[in-house]
């Protein structure tokens, strides 16, 4: 899977200076290696069951849809505040300068349900622990944290212990 890494284009000094942001633009345009990107997110949830897919604002909701429908779940979104437009829960969690919130219906998860959580890059891991601490604030099981790129370098593993986590391509 490290072959989708040609389809994964850096773009420096995005969204501020010092900053090498990860473009996937090029690897969604691309049928195959859309779907060989699929393929390997799938292969690592291979036997598990799911009630859920939670994708995070925003990329993660390009593959975790197509997760979902794959096999066929319900898919949730979790976003930044005022961007849902029903009852919902807040998470808080702190960046490297300052702090960040999602949002998640209150609805969207039932008490037991097993979740996959998908995004589209684990960096330092802040937002992933978010969700996870949203999901278990509504009652849910979090079968998996999956990725599709991880930046191994800023360690988000680390926030991230306890949790089954899956990556198909490392940098």
């Amino acid at each position: 899977m490290q072959e989708l890494h040609t389809f994964i284009r850096e773009v420096k000094d995005f969204p501020k200076p010092g900053v090498v942001f990860k473009d996937i633009t090029p690897l969604l345009a691309d049928h195959n290696a859309r779907e060989k990107a699929l393929q390997g997110l799938m292969s690592k949830i291979a036997g598990q069951h799911i009630d859920v897919v939670v994708g995070v604002e925003s990329r993660g909701f390009f593959f975790g849809t197509l997760l979902a429908a794959a096999i066929k779940c319900s898919f949730v979104p979790v976003r930044k505040p005022g961007k849902l437009p029903f009852d919902s829960l807040t998470q808080v969690y702190d960046l490297e300068y300052g702090q960040d919130s999602l949002q998640i219906h209150k609805d969207a998860i039932k008490k037991g349900d097993k979740v996959l959580i998908h995004d589209d890059v684990l960096a330092t891991g802040g937002t992933a622990k978010a969700v996870c601490e949203l999901v278990e604030a509504l009652g849910g099981e979090v079968v998996q944290c999956n990725f599709l790129m991880e930046l191994s370098y800023l360690n988000g593993r680390d926030r991230l212990k306890g949790f089954n986590t899956e990556v198909v391509v490392t940098y």
